[in-house]
């Protein structure tokens, strides 16, 4: 047998590149100590930010500010009262029976979370034209909510469409739904619920779906009923959502104010904490006053969403 014997010359020698040299710069300093690489995500926060303080902490800010004197909203004096405006809110507790009607609101946030989830679990499943559901269901959300208060001020009034519809089933129409206290309040809030149905469903239909569908198949080979994947697969999987959806349920409840505000102007009984303090602002130029106003219903706000998060954390949830 004859050895061949190769004829390559062997490579030329040269300088050994050392791991990682192609992350360092010739001056040896590697790419992200650069000041530049330091600063780029600043930079890319740097617009965002100066929206966010041009146009909700310096806001809230000057609002404080206000709420400490007797603007009136027009002149440019603002003498300085210190807490009178404060200590004026607290002592006519007449200004806080507006956050009764806040009940009514609160119910039917939770009749619509309740609505909302069902719809979510129904649909995340196999079932024909579940497409169409959807869109039905999320479309009330996408109009203005001026347009809405428009419409059901003709559904609600005295023979308007409500009244008609119940004539054709043979139904006393005689009923002015939005003459009295209860009803009126009832009529509203039930407009909200037919509003912001579609906002919560789409945030539990989305929270489902992300759902791995490993999990329900083998679920399925366990011979789990759809109940029983609601409770230990989707119910522990949303929660998080879930309690998102309790936030700005209570936190809209206390901050009602379009529908009301269109529909009835406040009269009836149907006046919003929200309502009155646009009207002390703009209806008795009491700039101040409002302001206080404000700023306790934003601290009431803050601190029914931080009890809630104390008593129900949002804690990990790790399915797979």
């Amino acid at each position: 047998m004859t050895r061949t014997v190769s004829t390559a010359s062997p490579p030329e020698p040269g300088p050994l590149r050392e791991r990682g040299s192609r992350h360092r710069t010739p001056t040896g300093r590697s790419w992200s100590d650069r000041p530049l690489r330091r600063i780029t995500p600043w930079l890319f926060l740097l617009a965002p930010l100066a929206l966010l303080i041009t146009f909700t902490y310096v806001p809230v800010g000057n609002m404080v500010y206000y709420s400490f004197t007797d603007w009136d909203g027009i002149s440019p004096d603002r003498s300085y009262v210190g807490a009178e405006n404060y200590t004026d809110l607290f002592t006519r507790p007449e200004l806080f029976k507006v956050f009764a009607v806040s009940f009514y609101y609160l119910a039917a946030s939770v009749v619509q979370i309740v609505i909302a989830l069902y719809f979510a679990v129904v649909l995340s499943f196999d079932l024909r034209f579940r497409n169409l559901f959807k869109g039905i269901l999320f479309f009330p959300y996408l109009i203005n909510g001026v347009a809405i208060g428009f419409v059901f001020l003709y559904f609600f009034q005295d023979g308007g469409t409500l009244d008609s519809v119940l004539a054709w089933f043979g139904m006393d129409t005689g009923h002015a739904w939005l003459g009295s206290p209860e009803s009126a309040n009832t009529s509203l809030a039930g407009v909200s619920v037919w509003r912001f149905t579609g906002l919560n469903f789409v945030l539990f239909l989305g929270a489902i779906q992300s759902i791995p569908g490993e999990l329900y198949e083998a679920a399925q080979l366990d011979g789990a009923s759809r109940w029983q994947q609601f409770r230990h697969i989707i119910a522990p999987s949303i929660r998080p959502v879930l309690s998102l959806s309790v936030i700005l349920a209570i936190s809209g409840s206390l901050s009602v104010f379009e529908i009301p505000y269109i529909m009835t102007g406040g009269a009836t009984e149907t006046s919003t904490f929200v309502i009155q303090t646009v009207k002390f602002a703009f209806q008795f130029n009491k700039t101040g006053l409002a302001s206080a106003c404000a700023v306790v219903l934003l601290l009431i706000v803050l601190l029914i969403t931080w009890i809630q998060r104390r008593l129900v954390p949002d804690d990990k949830v790790d399915l797979v």
